[in-house]
């Protein structure tokens, strides 16, 4: 909710001042066309420049990066591409997320699916995925919006908390799969400290800084700080090791944009699963990850029939 409210007041306040501006200049005789051309050339490149800052700052700070994972100049522009693109699509997702993403009609389900996203978003972030897994026939998928989007991720874990229950209570399930993507993840690891794993079956991570991120100190919030590479918080999560009995996925890219450096998503304990060439944001619309989420919850599922 906090997320998509500021996204619609700081939308409808620039297009109110915009547009404002725009009807006194035609009002004074001029014409409409570059303002109209003006409004779409500003979106395209306030969204270009947010890319080229989340990759400058991810390349200065990157991880060193084995032969086999570099990917050429055709790769880079087609990492940059996707990105952007994925990008350019979120505000709309995230603005309209509780009509895109809604949860299902409580039913008998063995291993629902929670779907956790990353920091400073919501649910609006899994309209891909969540489409996904419904055209595969994938049932019982549920997500999570948790905020304020700047308080600790200690308080979005007890929100998790208040959501898993709610699930089990829904479907009637024991366990639920989560699949938590970017600071999701993080927000799922401190629900097991704090709770154990009594009620979740596996976790698959996407994208997770779990040793955290460079880019978390060019922003403000409690959430941000936890993430900032040496924190006391990120210090005491990974003082804990994972339960061996809970299958633990880190799905990660070399080339992840936002997760810097990007080795920061390997975590002792868990199945590393890196691949190459995909930015952080459109690791939530790659074909590779898709399946391999697909392929996580239909092996747990495999397991109670």
């Amino acid at each position: 909710m906090w997320t998509a409210l500021s996204l619609w007041i700081g939308t409808l306040a620039a297009c109110g001042v915009y547009a404002a501006l725009a009807a006194r200049d035609v009002a004074a005789g001029g014409s409409a066309t570059p303002w109209v051309a003006g409004a779409i050339v500003l979106y395209f490149a306030a969204i270009l420049v947010l890319c080229a800052s989340y990759f400058a700052i991810a390349w200065i700070w990157r991880a060193r990066r084995p032969p086999g994972v570099r990917i050429g100049a055709r790769g880079v522009i087609r990492l940059c591409w996707r990105e952007y693109a994925t990008l350019l699509g979120s505000p709309p997702r995230l603005m309209l997320y509780g009509l895109l993403v809604r949860d299902p009609a409580p039913a008998r389900v063995d291993a629902p699916v929670l779907l956790v996203h990353g920091v400073l978003c919501n649910a609006g972030v899994w309209v891909r995925l969540a489409r996904y897994l419904r055209v595969s026939g994938v049932d019982g998928v549920y997500s999570l919006s948790y905020g304020p989007p700047l308080a600790s991720i200690e308080t979005f874990a007890e929100q998790l908390a208040r959501k898993i229950d709610a699930i089990l209570g829904a479907t009637g399930a024991r366990r639920v799969i989560v699949v938590a993507h970017s600071m999701g993840g993080l927000v799922t690891r401190a629900y097991l400290r704090r709770h154990g794993r009594t009620k979740i079956a596996r976790v698959l991570t996407i994208g997770s800084p779990h040793h955290g991120s460079v880019l978390a100190w060019f922003c403000p919030g409690a959430a941000l700080a936890q993430m900032r590479p040496g924190s006391a918080w990120l210090a005491a999560l990974n003082g804990e090791r994972l339960d061996p009995a809970l299958r633990f996925v880190s799905l990660w890219s070399w080339h992840d944009s936002m997760v810097a450096p990007q080795t920061s998503s390997e975590l002792p304990g868990a199945v590393d699963v890196s691949l190459p060439g995909i930015g952080h944001n459109a690791l939530l619309g790659d074909a590779d990850v898709f399946a391999r989420v697909r392929n996580e919850i239909e092996a747990e599922r495999r397991t109670l029939r």
